[in-house]
């Protein structure tokens, strides 16, 4: 196929300038008379080095929304949703085992989940679109009795017969707004604490902090071995390693509400395998078929790429504060309280970006095996402050200083147990391997929820099972309790202002300019002069 591909320039890290292709909008050969695909003709590997950034988040998109067909590759006969071979080959997932709920495949497209607001591809979902996190393990869950083969469809990796309760943990589909910031500010503190663990000697300890938010104390004993028993908020694989002398890698992963996921690419490569039965060369090989449906090479390097790039790149939420004295003083009243119990101390208003993190780079470089890594191909940039090219809203750099830009995300981007103690939480660790004991012991940490968009991306909490913003504040145990205890004994007007604030942190129509808009959707200045010096009286 001979094609002509405009170029463009980006940045990659501080200076250097890489050329970058994309995929034109020339004519495409014709598919043959009958067929039926979703995306008749892939971008192929390296294609995505000369493709425009227009044309390569185009056609990011178009994959993401991409209802995906047996001949495009969809469906995996011979696979389970996490990779591996089925546990009863004898009954291949095909013809009315072709999807399943719970253990997956279970979309025909991204987009069948993430769509709201606004119909928006990439966003939240209605709880009808909930994930059974870890259902993929099993081949095809019937829970029939009869069936005694470990993961088939009825009992577990122990020969335990599973139930709907205790099979899969129950998690919402969430908005993947602002994901390229996120990863970025995951990447630079990633980077900040190995470099506190790299400066450790011998019998020293040190605080590991980045952006102001601590992860514990990393200690490195006489005999060099690691003591990460005092390291706080990350996940289980960011903290063991091979071999007691093995550094820990404290890798933030942002990705999954267990944080398990390193990078946006990763979740891409998962997500497309176990919910549509789509395999990744990258991950599964180039001209191999492990999953028996008859197609190799479903998804290119370049495909991925692109997918990831179309999340990396979405536009950021925003706040809608109505023209309403009454409402007005409320959320600035709101706001304060949520400072004042201490809400702030997890979700964290703002986060800094700063040493051009604002550059997203391709692939990320803690990529872990199976997904690209860095040095096996070109790196591809793109400047997420792109209010030209990419979706608005987006985030600028601060008019004090144009090396910072602040992520206001309402996150630590940390691990926490929020869970009442009456609680079993989740039934299962994701962080842990199925065949150990720890597996089945559950799980009652998760990512501080970042609320930014949170508020017009209903229904709330890890689980979805909350309809409204007020029953989630609630919910708040463990290590939230003294706040949501301070909460209970605010005045009526006080709460329902903190409720009012947090209603104003949403996703804004695509194509919005302002990140503070009034209900009409135009530019708003927050705080207003007038309100601040009421208060001050």
């Amino acid at each position: 196929m001979n094609m002509t591909f405009p170029r463009w320039t980006a940045l990659v890290g501080a200076s250097l300038l890489v050329t970058l292709p994309v995929l034109s909008g020339g004519q495409q050969p014709r598919t043959r008379i009958g067929e039926e695909r979703a995306i008749p003709h892939h971008l192929q590997d390296d294609e995505e080095f000369t493709t425009s950034l227009k044309d390569l988040l185009e056609y990011g998109k178009k994959l993401f929304m991409a209802n995906w067909t047996d001949q495009d590759g969809g469906g995996l006969p011979l696979m389970k949703g996490n990779g591996t071979a089925l546990s009863d080959p004898s009954k291949p997932l095909s013809g009315s085992r072709a999807f399943n709920r719970l253990s997956g495949p279970d979309a025909n497209s991204c987009y069948g989940c993430h769509n709201m607001p606004y119909g928006i591809p990439g966003g939240g979902g209605d709880f009808v679109t909930g994930v059974f996190v870890l259902g993929q393990r099993f081949d095809f869950l019937t829970f029939d009795p009869t069936d005694r083969v470990p993961t088939s469809g009825a009992v577990d990796e122990q020969q335990k017969a599973v139930t709907l309760q205790n099979v899969a943990n129950l998690r919402r589909t969430t908005g993947m707004f602002g994901a390229g910031y996120l990863e970025m500010l995951a990447r630079q503190m990633t980077a900040d604490l190995q470099a506190i663990r790299d400066s450790l000697k011998l019998g020293e300890s040190k605080q590991l902090i980045s952006k102001g938010v601590s992860f514990g104390w990393l200690t490195r004993r006489k005999d060099g071995t690691w003591d990460t028993s005092r390291v706080e908020g990350l996940p289980r694989l960011s903290i063991v390693a091979p071999t007691p002398v093995d550094r820990p890698t404290l890798i933030l992963r942002p990705w999954h509400q267990a944080s398990n996921i390193v990078s946006l690419r990763e979740f891409t490569n998962t997500a497309f395998n176990q919910h549509h039965g789509m395999q990744s060369s990258e991950r599964f090989g180039l001209n191999t078929d492990d999953d028996g449906d008859g197609v190799k090479n479903e998804l290119t390097r370049a495909d991925v790429t692109a997918a990831t790039l179309y999340q990396a790149t979405m536009a950021v939420p925003g706040r809608v504060i109505p023209n309403d004295p009454e409402i007005e003083k409320a959320v600035l009243n709101g706001e304060q309280v949520f400072e004042q119990i201490g809400c702030a101390s997890c979700h964290i208003p703002k986060l800094p970006l700063d040493r051009k993190g604002w550059v997203y780079t391709e692939p990320n470089p803690y990529n872990p095996a199976l997904n690209l890594r860095t040095g096996t191909t070109k790196t591809l940039a793109v400047d997420l402050n792109n209010n030209k090219d990419l979706p608005r809203p987006r985030l600028a750099p601060d008019p004090a200083n144009s090396d910072l830009v602040w992520v206001p995300a309402y996150t630590d981007l940390k691990l926490h147990d929020i869970c009442d103690p009456t609680d079993a939480g989740e039934p299962l660790d994701q962080n842990q391997t199925p065949w150990t004991p720890k597996f089945r012991q559950g799980n009652r940490r998760f990512l501080t929820k970042r609320l930014w968009g949170s508020a017009n991306e209903p229904p709330f909490f890890h689980h979805g099972l909350f309809v409204t913003l007020r029953q989630s504040v609630l919910a708040h145990s463990g290590e939230a309790l003294a706040s949501r205890k301070q909460f209970q004994t605010l005045k009526s007007y006080d709460q329902d202002s903190l409720i009012e604030f947090l209603k104003t942190l949403q996703v804004l129509p695509p194509g919005t300019p302002f990140l503070v808009v009034d209900e009409n959707f135009h530019e708003k200045r927050w705080p207003p002069l007038a309100l601040i010096s009421q208060e001050k009286k």
